[in-house]
C-alpha cells in the first residue's frame, strides 16, 4: 500500500505536508530481502491506480519480482496515515475495499511458490478480510513435515484493523501453524497476558521449529529445539519506529539462508531493523556489505559497544 507521513516531530495536525511513500509488512520484507541479495517475489494487488504504480515501482526497484503482482480494475490501492507524535507513532487504515483485502486462496496457486524455500506471512493479512484470512488459513494448513517449503509467520498485530477481542486465538492459532515465527514481547503481553516473558511466550508458541521473540530496544532471543540464543540491539538513533519489525524479520530469514548461526542472523536482523529506525519511511539504506560483515563478526562485547553507522 501506499503511506504518507510528515517529517517527525511533525504531527499530522500540525504538518504543512507529507512525504508519499510506500508500506505494507510483507513488502517491506521483500525489499529487505533483496538488499541482502535473496532472490524474492511478493505476491499482493494493487488498484488500477496512481498509488498502485508508485507501489508496482517502488518494490520492484529494490529488486523485487513482482511479475505476481495483480491489478485490480475495480478496488483502490490501499494507504495508510503515519502521525508521530510524543506517545509514539499511530498509523491510520484506509484499506476497507482496497485491492489487497479482495486476495483469497488461489493466490496460493502461483507458480512462484512452486520453488520457493520459504513464504512469509504476517497477521495484517488474515485482519483484512475474509478471504484474506482464509489464504493464510489455507497456506497454513498442511502439517509442517509435508511442505513444499518452509513458512515464516509475523504476528505483526495491528488492533485498528480487527475488531475488538477477535486477534488474540486468531493469531495464536496462526502463528502456532507456522515453521518459524517473530513477535514482539510487548504485542504478546498485550495479546495474550500482561507480564508474559520470552519465555512464557514460548509455552504458548511450542510447536514452531524456530521463535523469534523481540525486546524493542533491547534485544531478540530466538528459541529453537536445540536451546535458547539472544542478542542485544544495536545502538542507533530512532526516526521513525513503524517497519523496523519488518526489517528484522528480513534481515533474520536472510541470515537463516546463509547457514549462518542463530547469533549472526539475531544479529543481522537488527543491523536491517535500524536500518529502517533511521529513516521516515519503512524501508531505508542498508551498510555496505563490508561493513555488514564487519558487525556481524564483532566478537559480543565489541557487539555491545556498537552503533549503526
Amino acid at each position: 500500500m501506499a503511506a504518507l507521513a510528515p517529517a517527525p516531530p511533525a504531527s499530522l495536525d500540525g504538518a504543512d505536508s507529507l512525504r508519499l511513500s510506500v508500506a505494507g509488512a510483507e513488502s517491506n520484507v521483500a525489499m529487505y530481502l533483496a538488499d541482502l541479495g535473496v532472490p524474492v517475489s511478493w505476491l499482493s494487488a494493487v488498484g488500477d491506480d496512481a498509488l498502485g504504480r508508485r507501489v508496482r515501482a517502488a518494490v520492484a526497484g529494490a529488486g523485487v519480482d513482482v511479475s505476481g503482482v495483480r491489478t485490480d480494475p475495480a478496488r483502490p490501492t490501499g494507504l495508510l496515515l503515519k502521525d508521530p507524535g510524543a506517545a509514539g507513532t499511530r498509523v491510520h487504515y484506509y484499506r476497507g475495499g482496497s485491492a489487497a483485502s479482495a486476495l483469497g486462496p488461489d493466490v496460493l496457486d502461483d507458480e512462484r511458490l512452486q520453488g520457493a524455500a520459504l513464504l512469509h506471512l504476517t497477521g495484517v493479512t488474515p485482519a483484512l478480510s475474509p478471504s484474506c484470512r482464509a489464504l493464510v488459513e489455507q497456506a497454513l494448513h498442511t502439517p509442517p513435515a509435508r511442505r513444499a517449503h518452509a513458512v515464516s509467520f509475523d504476528v505483526n498485530h495491528r488492533p485498528a484493523l480487527w475488531a475488538p477481542g477477535t486477534a488474540a486465538q486468531v493469531l495464536r492459532d496462526l502463528a502456532d501453524r507456522a515453521d518459524i515465527v517473530f513477535v514482539g514481547l510487548d504485542e504478546a503481553q498485550d495479546l495474550w497476558g500482561a507480564g508474559l516473558t520470552e519465555a512464557d511466550v514460548r509455552g504458548l508458541l511450542s510447536r514452531p521449529r524456530v521463535l523469534v521473540v523481540k525486546d524493542g530496544g533491547r534485544g531478540a532471543t530466538a528459541f529453537t529445539e536445540q536451546g535458547v540464543c539472544g542478542v542485544p540491539a544495536l545502538a542507533t538513533e530512532v526516526v521513525e519506529p513503524v517497519g523496523a519489525g519488518d526489517a528484522f524479520a528480513a534481515g533474520f530469514l536472510a541470515g537463516l539462508r546463509r547457514g549462518t548461526d542463530l547469533s549472526r542472523a539475531l544479529r543481522l536482523g537488527h543491523i536491517t531493523a535500524a536500518s529502517a529506525l533511521k529513516v521516515v519511511g519503512d524501508h531505508g539504506p542498508l551498510p555496505g556489505p563490508d561493513a555488514v560483515e564487519a558487525m556481524l563478526a564483532l566478537a559480543g562485547p565489541d557487539w555491545r559497544r556498537a552503533r549503526m553507522p
